[in-house]
C-alpha cells in the first residue's frame, strides 16, 4: 500500500520530531521539575500562537476552491479545541486574559506565525494545511508519549492530550494535506513539503523559546 503524502512528510521530519519529544521542556514537565515561570511564559506565547493559527486558517478559507473545502476549513476555525484548556491554565497560574493579551510575541513565535501566514498567502489551501499540520500532529503524538506524575498544573495540562484532544484535528488536517497533494503538481507538493518541514523546525524552536524564556535582544 502506498504511503500517504502526510506520512511521507512525517517520515522526513522524524529526526526533528524526535528532538521535540526529547526536549528538556517536556522532559522536565514529565519530571514535574519545570520552573513554573517557564510554563507560564509558554502558556502566554501559546495563547498568541493559537490566535495566529486561526488567522492563517481564515486566509486559507478565502482560497477554498469549493464549498466542501470551505465547510471543512470553517470547522477548523469554529472548533478551537485548546481554548478551554488555556482558560483552565490561566486559572491555575493566576493569570488573566487581559494581561496575556498585552504580552508581546517572542521572536520565534512571530517568525513561526509569519511563516504559516506566508504559506497560506503565497500558496493555497494545500500549502496552508501543510504549514499548520505539524502543530496538532506533534502535540497529539506528545500526548501518547508523555507521562506526568500528579502535579497541580502539569498533569492537568497533559491529560487532554493523552486523552486524544487533537486526534480529530490532526486527522482533518492530514486529510486536507493528502487531498491537495494528490490533486496538485510537483511544484505544489514541493511547496507543501517545505512548509511542513519548516513548521516542524519551528515546533522544536517553540519549545526552546519557552524553555529559555526568549526575549527580543534589543
Amino acid at each position: 500500500m502506498t504511503e500517504s503524502f502526510s506520512e511521507v512528510l512525517r517520515q522526513e521530519a522524524l529526526p526533528i520530531w524526535e528532538s521535540i519529544f526529547a526536549h528538556p521542556f517536556l522532559e522536565e514537565i514529565q519530571a514535574a521539575s519545570l520552573p513554573v515561570e517557564k510554563f507560564r511564559y509558554y502558556v502566554e506565547q501559546d495563547y498568541h500562537y493559537l490566535a495566529g493559527f486561526g488567522q492563517v486558517v481564515a486566509t486559507a478559507l478565502s482560497k477554498a476552491p469549493d464549498s466542501r473545502t470551505l465547510r471543512r476549513l470553517t470547522r477548523r476555525i469554529t472548533a478551537p479545541v485548546e481554548r478551554p484548556l488555556h482558560g483552565k491554565m490561566f486559572e491555575l497560574l493566576a493569570m488573566n486574559e487581559e494581561d496575556v493579551e498585552e504580552v508581546a510575541l517572542s521572536p520565534t513565535n512571530a517568525a513561526y506565525i509569519n511563516h504559516m501566514q506566508t504559506a497560506a498567502s503565497v500558496g493555497g489551501v494545500g500549502e496552508a494545511a501543510a504549514a499548520l499540520l505539524p502543530c496538532p500532529w506533534t502535540y497529539h503524538e506528545i500526548g501518547s508519549k508523555i507521562s506526568v506524575p500528579e502535579h497541580p498544573i502539569y498533569s492537568y495540562w497533559a491529560e487532554p492530550y493523552r486523552d486524544g484532544l487533537l486526534e480529530e484535528s490532526t486527522a482533518a488536517w492530514r486529510e486536507l494535506v493528502d487531498e491537495f497533494a494528490a490533486n496538485g503538481g510537483p511544484a505544489v507538493r514541493e511547496a507543501m513539503r517545505s512548509a511542513f518541514i519548516t513548521s516542524s523546525r519551528y515546533e522544536f524552536m517553540f519549545w526552546s523559546m519557552a524553555y529559555n524564556m526568549e526575549r527580543w535582544p534589543v
